[in-house]
């Protein structure tokens, strides 16, 4: 639970994909994955120059930094949040100005104030990692209205699959209506690839064509095209996975909150304790009785959630510490 995988594993088709692509993988196949974006662009419905795809979101990321930023630049961003920015960031020669989270979530109009001349990309997680808050419907379209048109946004949407239908704003619907708009997403998480290492662009000939010339260099494997074109096969299965996720989340913040912790509503495939004391000790407390969660020292838990039986396992425990804190006060 310290990581943010899925438990459900790949379906068989995907897996029977996966096969069938390996048994020829002596052969160069689809070298830049256009079957892949074609594929990404019909079930998108958005012209297929407006699709890269790549080894993974985190690699696409970097990419975007290379590209955009570097020295005597700087990109905006909320925080805690994604803990890779400020690196690839550093990657790229440039820096980085974080915004802190306001009761949990994105203060965009701090991030609006953050932006100067020297700002070349602000990046938005939205659902955040790692507290699982969104951006109410229509924010995100009044906040692109106060930057300036140097500016590249990126929504990193890696979780977007597992919030509630209406709960935020849809990141395609933004870029098709603003050429600033680059969004981010993954078949890491809610199709369970991880390990396959595929993600996706989508953007204007703005953002995307600087990156092209890379293409080359950040190719797909074969096995995990054909997982991702599978997958995206069997969309309603993976929709109802999440939603499964989404039900195990929101009954795991009921617990939670019922215990006492105070935490807002996550929208992501996992559920944050902010926590400025006691994380190393709650950490350590889960890990005595064989339950992984990532703690970040001064900030809070992040626990992912996994089978039913985990969830209650970890919902045990932080009930326990609560109890034994107690009785130490």
């Amino acid at each position: 639970m310290a990581l943010n995988e899925t438990h459900h594993p790949p379906t068989p088709a995907v897996l029977e994909a996966v096969r069938e692509a390996a048994a020829r993988s002596h052969r160069t196949l689809d070298a830049l994955a256009s079957g892949l974006t074609s594929t990404l662009a019909e079930h998108l419905q958005v012209p297929p120059h407006d699709v890269m795809v790549g080894p993974g979101s985190g690699a696409l990321l970097q990419l975007l930094f290379t590209a955009f930023t570097g020295p005597d630049s700087h990109t905006v961003h909320a925080w805690p949040s994604w803990e890779a920015y400020p690196m690839m960031a550093r990657n790229a020669g440039s820096s980085v100005v974080r915004v802190p989270l306001t009761d949990e979530r994105h203060d965009l109009p701090a991030l609006a104030a953050a932006v100067t001349d020297r700002t070349r990309m602000v990046v938005v997680c939205n659902p955040n990692n790692p507290t699982g808050t969104v951006l109410a419907p229509g924010a995100l379209a009044d906040f692109l209205d106060r930057l300036p048109g140097h500016v590249t946004v990126v929504l990193d949407e890696a979780y977007l699959d597992f919030a509630d239908p209406g709960s935020t704003d849809d990141g395609i619907d933004l870029y098709r209506r603003d050429e600033r708009v680059c969004v981010v997403r993954t078949f890491s998480k809610s199709h369970g690839l991880l390990s396959l290492r595929v993600g996706y662009l989508v953007g204007r000939p703005r953002v995307l064509d600087p990156l092209r010339g890379q293409q080359l260099f950040l190719r797909v494997s074969a096995a995990a095209q054909a997982a991702a074109i599978a997958s995206l096969g069997e969309i309603a299965d993976v929709s109802g996975r999440c939603r499964e996720t989404a039900r195990e989340r929101d009954r795991l913040h009921r617990i939670l909150t019922g215990q006492g912790w105070v935490c807002a509503p996550s929208q992501a495939n996992f559920v944050w304790l902010p926590l400025t004391d006691g994380v190393e000790e709650l950490t350590q407390h889960c890990a005595d009785h064989g339950i992984l969660v990532c703690g970040k020292p001064g900030e809070g838990l992040r626990v992912t959630l996994a089978e039913r039986a985990a969830n209650d396992a970890f919902a045990a425990r932080a009930a326990a510490f609560l109890t034994e804190q107690g009785s130490h006060a």
